[in-house]
């Protein structure tokens, strides 16, 4: 796991999108079009905002560019401002000028959600897999919706949300009592297969998640610890978020001894 921290919330944001943005290059370099994992919640506001800036002034295309999201709640309809349709319509479809039909979300009121998350995991393969899986961290240690004792071979399911969570995402809402009970989730499992993993956090809020994830244990109490096990995960935090690493001068001394093939990456 590379672990690069930053000053404060804007660098993160900097930081994360010119990686998002060269994933995107190099797709189109490929001939084959970058698939994106996308995440909602305020850590990666920022991150599109940033690539929106680069796409009105010409500097990158998203043209054939598809998405797909981490997770949706259950029982609220598309057109709800806070279903995470509306949300990530708002946020990524419209400001980085993606085709809607190659936007794709959990579909959170279906008849059948057993079905629907089996189709969205053939939807995912059908798309040849994420090249970059975009991430934020739970203050309880969740991935997506994979809250604490998600298995880490776990797939795209219906998942019942913690009452943390529920009050963390009560900000969205009206009141508390709107929050949903239950989402659809893509699992950890799913997560894993992704090319790359790109996490962000900023705030001191996020210090315990980050430290856990990233120094404790390797345990399904901290879903996000699963990044450990991915091959090519990146963690970028500001100086609040990383105030309880034990290492900060070990990864800000990588950071600046980077072997040459490994600049920019």
């Amino acid at each position: 796991m590379r672990v690069l921290i930053v000053e404060n919330e804007t660098d993160v944001a900097r930081a994360a999108a010119e990686q998002v943005a060269g994933v995107i290059r190099a797709g189109r370099a490929s001939g084959r079009a970058a698939v994106l994992g996308i995440a909602t919640g305020s850590s990666p506001l920022g991150i599109y905002r940033e690539l929106a800036s680069e796409i009105r002034g010409d500097k990158l295309d998203t043209a054939g560019v598809s998405a797909f999201a981490l997770d949706e709640y259950v029982g609220l309809d598309a057109a709800h401002p806070e279903s995470y349709h509306s949300v990530i319509r708002r946020t990524v479809t419209e400001p980085l000028r993606l085709d809607p039909d190659r936007v794709h979300v959990p579909n959170g009121t279906s008849s059948d959600l057993e079905a629907e998350c089996a189709a969205y995991e053939r939807a995912i393969r059908g798309a040849g897999g994420i090249d970059l899986q975009l991430l934020g961290v739970g203050s309880n240690g969740h991935i997506g919706f994979n809250e604490p004792v998600s298995s880490f071979a776990s797939r795209t399911r219906l998942k019942t949300l913690a009452p943390q969570t529920r009050a963390d995402n009560a900000r969205f809402f009206d009141s508390a009592e709107q929050v949903p009970v239950h989402c659809i989730t893509q699992g950890l499992g799913t997560i894993l297969e992704a090319d790359r993993l790109l996490l962000v956090a900023h705030g001191a809020a996020k210090a315990n998640a980050v430290a856990r994830m990233i120094e404790g244990p390797l345990t399904s109490m901290c879903p996000a610890s699963v990044l450990q096990l991915h091959p090519d995960a990146t963690v970028i935090v500001d100086r609040e978020a990383a105030a309880e690493l034990q290492l900060v001068d070990y990864y800000e001394w990588v950071q600046h001894h980077l072997p040459e093939e490994a600049q920019g990456s």
